[in-house]
C-alpha cells in the first residue's frame, strides 16, 4: 500500500475492516474443530441457557481457548510494536529479544521450587523472568558503543534466549518436571480455563490501555529521542512505563502459551503498511490484527490434522521465519 493510499482511506474505515476480519475469524475459530458444531450452536452458547454436548464444547473448551488466543495475539503484537518503536529496531520482537525465554525459564523455576504456586504465582514469575531476559539482552547490547544496532541486539537476543532455554530444560530434567514445563513451551492454548483467563486478561488489558495512552509519546520517540527531549517529553519516564508494559504483555502471554516468537515481529510491520508510522493507529490495529492472526493459527492447529493437535508455535514459526528473513534482507524497511 502506497503512502498516498494510506492517506486517502480514513482510519475509521481501516479500523472497521480490521474489526470485520477479526469477528469473522472469531466465528470460524469457534465453529470449526474436531467436533462438529454450527453457527447456531455458537449463537445458543453465547446468548442462551440451552444445554447440549456441542454447546458445552463451545462454552467450556473452545470459548476460553479462543479468548486466550485473542488476548495473546493482541499482547504479543502490541509488545512487538512498542519494542520496535522504543528501540527503533525493525527486528525487535519479545520472542527474539529474550523476553519470552526469560519468562519461560522463570516458569520452570516456579514449577520446580514452588510446586504449590497457583496460576497467579506462575504469572508473577513469568513477569520477573521477562524483565530479567530483557535486561540481559539490552545489557549485552549496551556493552559497546553503538551496541543498540539491530544486528547486535538480535544476536544478543539469540544468545540469551538459548542460554535461558537451556536453563529451563536443565531444571526440567533435574527436577523431573519436563512434562509440566513442555505444556507451555509447546506453544499451545490447549486446556485454557476460565480461571486462567480471569488471572491473565486484566494484566493484558491494562498493558494495552497504557500503551494506547502513551501512543503519541511513542510516535515521537520512534522518530528521534532528541526531538522528544526538544518537545519537553520526559523520555526516561515514558520509556520506563513502556518497558513495564512490554514485560506485562510478554509475561502474561508466556503464562498462557509459552514461547511464541515472530508474532510481535510480523504484525507491526504489516500494520505499518496499512496505517503508516503513527503509533496512535499502529497499536489498536496491531491488537486487532494480532488477535485475528492468533485465532487463525490456532484454528489451523486444531483442524489440519484433526483430531490431533498441531502446535501453534510450529505454525507461527513456519510463517514467521521466512518473514523474518525477508525483513532482514530488506533492511527492516520492507513494509514501512
Amino acid at each position: 500500500m502506497t503512502k498516498e493510499n494510506q492517506r486517502s482511506i480514513p482510519f475509521l474505515f481501516k479500523l472497521m475492516a480490521c474489526l470485520i476480519l477479526f469477528v469473522g475469524m472469531f466465528i470460524v475459530a469457534i465453529v470449526f474443530g474436531a467436533a462438529d458444531t454450527t453457527v447456531k450452536d455458537v449463537w445458543l452458547a453465547l446468548f442462551s441457557d440451552v444445554k447440549s454436548d456441542s454447546i458445552s464444547i463451545i462454552r467450556e473448551i473452545r470459548l476460553p481457548r479462543e479468548i486466550a488466543a485473542i488476548f495473546v495475539g493482541a499482547a504479543l503484537s502490541v509488545s512487538g510494536a512498542i519494542m520496535q518503536g522504543l528501540t527503533r529496531n525493525p527486528l525487535a520482537d519479545p520472542g527474539l529479544l529474550g523476553l519470552t525465554a526469560g519468562a519461560n525459564a522463570a516458569l520452570a523455576v516456579t514449577i520446580a521450587f514452588f510446586p504449590s504456586a497457583n496460576y497467579f504465582g506462575i504469572m508473577i514469575g513469568c513477569f520477573i523472568g521477562a524483565a530479567v531476559g530483557a535486561i540481559m539482552v539490552f545489557g549485552i547490547g549496551a556493552m559497546k558503543k553503538g551496541g543498540f544496532s539491530p544486528l547486535r541486539i538480535v544476536l544478543a537476543g539469540a544468545a540469551v534466549s538459548a542460554f535461558l532455554f537451556a536453563i529451563a530444560e536443565g531444571i526440567g530434567i533435574y527436577f523431573k518436571i519436563s512434562k509440566d514445563v513442555s505444556m507451555w513451551t509447546a506453544g499451545g492454548i490447549i486446556g485454557t480455563s476460565w480461571g486462567q483467563l480471569y488471572a491473565i486478561v486484566p494484566f493484558i488489558s491494562l498493558g494495552i490501555l497504557i500503551s494506547l495512552l502513551l501512543s503519541r509519546q511513542l510516535t515521537i520517540l520512534s522518530l528521534s529521542e532528541e526531538v522528544a527531549v526538544g518537545l519537553g517529553q520526559k523520555t526516561i519516564y515514558v520509556k520506563t512505563i513502556l518497558f513495564i508494559v512490554i514485560i506485562l504483555l510478554a509475561g502474561a502471554s508466556v503464562a498462557i502459551v509459552g514461547n511464541m516468537a515472530f508474532i510481535g515481529l510480523m504484525i507491526p510491520h504489516i500494520v505499518r503498511a496499512i496505517v503508516g508510522t503513527d503509533y496512535r493507529f499502529i497499536i489498536p490495529i496491531s491488537a486487532i490484527i494480532g488477535a485475528a492472526f492468533m485465532l487463525a493459527a490456532d484454528t489451523l492447529g486444531r483442524t489440519i490434522n484433526a483430531p490431533y493437535e498441531t502446535p501453534v508455535a510450529a505454525i507461527v514459526a513456519i510463517m514467521g521465519l521466512p518473514f523474518f528473513l525477508f525483513i532482514v534482507h530488506k533492511g527492516g524497511k520492507a513494509f514501512s
